[in-house]
């Protein structure tokens, strides 16, 4: 079953009828089948876009739900070197903790796929090995 890895953009434009994105994300996750899957650290900064509306952590939380979207926890010790490293790497974009954390569960799950709607930095990011990931968005 085909995995995609999903960014905070695509959530919080899928969420918002009147994000310039909405429309186009919504009509690639609506077409998609396989499995989502994001970190925590993606979770907590849509949460935080998204309370402006006050329906709108209830309303992430029901869209994670539905889609059974699997979230993986990074804030642990062992996850924080590594995901500092890479910050570390890209201070010229800059890469923010969320980015980090989405390519080491790129690197766990071997997968490439990502729903984002930050083409420059995931277009340029590479994981630890060198992979590039392949922005889903561009390719629909």
């Amino acid at each position: 079953m085909k995995v995609w890895l999903v960014d905070t953009g695509p959530l919080v434009a899928y969420l918002d009828a009147a994000d310039p994105e909405h429309a186009s994300v919504s009509k690639c996750l609506d077409a998609f089948s396989g499995r989502l899957a994001t970190t925590n650290a993606v979770i907590t900064e849509a949460m935080h876009l998204v309370a402006s509306d006050t329906r709108g952590p209830r309303l992430l939380m029901e869209l994670l739900n539905a889609a059974a979207v699997e979230v993986y926890d990074f804030a642990q010790r062992p996850e924080l070197l590594p995901a500092v490293e890479l910050m570390e790497r890209y201070t010229n974009f800059p890469m923010d903790f969320a980015d980090a954390t989405l390519l080491l569960l790129a690197e766990g799950l071997g997968v490439d796929d990502l729903l984002t709607l930050d083409r420059r930095g995931f277009g340029s990011f590479r994981t630890r090995e060198g992979k590039p990931m392949r922005l889903v968005m561009d390719l629909n």
